[in-house]
């Protein structure tokens, strides 16, 4: 028997009904850059989710490009983006929104999460200091959904924040990679309609919930960034085979799709938590999503490494290591059921 493999979610490829569809359209001819009628549709089935008419969509290929892309075209060059010390833009994209010119101002986070408080303080602070003109003005605020320890914001923590930051002329912007194992959530209060109402802009994880690859950016009030496509294309991140992300989110999102397969992930984690709990393991926190962090000595680790593919995370001290394991849309219970013996066992 191989390892089994919980390192992350994106190392398999696509849900079948995305392969199926692309095997179906694989010879016919669309026009490019994502001006076809079945990316057209996936827009429409994405709006209609978002219960936002007018809202621009346009799919980017991955998530740090995404990430990159956003940050770009909503700051000045001499504004920086608020985020939590942990957010995925400081700590996991290697400098990426640096390299476009803006800095990442980090807030002191809580399980992942930056407060409506920490906000109004950071940004009052800067308008209320003298050398203010010399220094990174913050034009907006990075949050993930779910974080990037898998813990997730509350309907009433992100409209608090939303209200901070539009009472300080801060843009709203969510990461919403993993956005599938969110919504699935029985924790979850965050709806796809809360994100539009609530939001500048948020973007919809394909790659890391059942795509290929791809990532649905969603700009509720068009007029925000003028010319967001040419802006994409500027970056080097439009897709000429534009009709291939299309096909993938107009799958996603029929018949509840997005929601199900993050579920399925869900409901694995689930198992495997409370096997971890019941044998007396350490968990670095308790998330209600598809990731999971536990510490372990480092022996058992590497006795675990003999059976199993696994994330590291930190070391916390010498003798022991936090290593994550992660569900996907793809995640089959007899491999879940495998792990939870591996795990009893060792």
């Amino acid at each position: 028997m191989g390892k089994l493999h919980f390192a992350c979610d994106y190392q398999e490829g696509a849900y079948p009904s995305i392969l199926k569809r692309l095997e179906e359209t694989n010879y016919d001819h669309t026009p490019g850059y994502g001006t076809d009628e079945i990316t057209a549709s996936a827009k429409e089935r994405i709006r209609n989710a978002c219960d936002a008419p007018l809202a621009e969509v346009e799919f980017l290929v991955g998530g740090t490009q995404t990430n990159a892309v956003v940050i770009d075209s909503l700051l000045k060059s001499y504004q920086g983006v608020i985020t939590a010390d942990t957010g995925h833009i400081s700590v996991h994209e290697a400098g990426a929104i640096e390299f476009c010119g803006h800095k990442v101002l980090t807030l002191p986070s809580s399980e992942g999460k930056i407060t409506a408080e920490q906000i109004d303080s950071f940004a009052s602070a800067y308008e209320n200091d003298g050398n203010r003109d010399h220094m990174v003005m913050p034009g907006m605020i990075y949050l993930s959904q779910p974080t990037e320890l898998g813990t997730l914001y509350s309907l009433e923590e992100l409209a608090a924040i939303s209200r901070v930051s539009h009472a300080h002329g801060l843009k709203l912007y969510i990461d919403g990679a993993r956005l599938a194992y969110a919504l699935a959530s029985s924790e979850n209060t965050v709806s796809l309609k809360d994100l539009a109402k609530l939001c500048d802009v948020f973007y919809i994880g394909g790659t890391k919930c059942g795509a290929l690859f791809g990532e649905a950016v969603v700009i509720p009030d068009p007029s925000l960034i003028p010319h967001f496509f040419t802006i994409i294309k500027q970056h080097g991140a439009l897709l000429a085979k534009g009709r291939i992300l299309g096909i993938q989110f107009d799958e996603l999102f029929r018949d509840d799709l997005y929601r199900k397969i993050g579920a399925s992930a869900v409901r694995q984690a689930d198992q495997i938590r409370q096997v971890l709990n019941e044998s007396g393991y350490r968990q670095m926190l308790i998330n209600p999503t598809n990731q999971i962090f536990v510490s372990l000595e480092n022996s058992r680790m590497k006795k675990l490494s003999e059976q199993l593919e696994f994330s590291f995370w930190e070391q916390s001290d010498e003798n022991h290591t936090v290593i994550r394991l992660v569900t996907s849309w793809a995640t089959k219970q007899e491999d879940t059921d495998q792990l939870i013996q591996i795990l009893k066992s060792l």
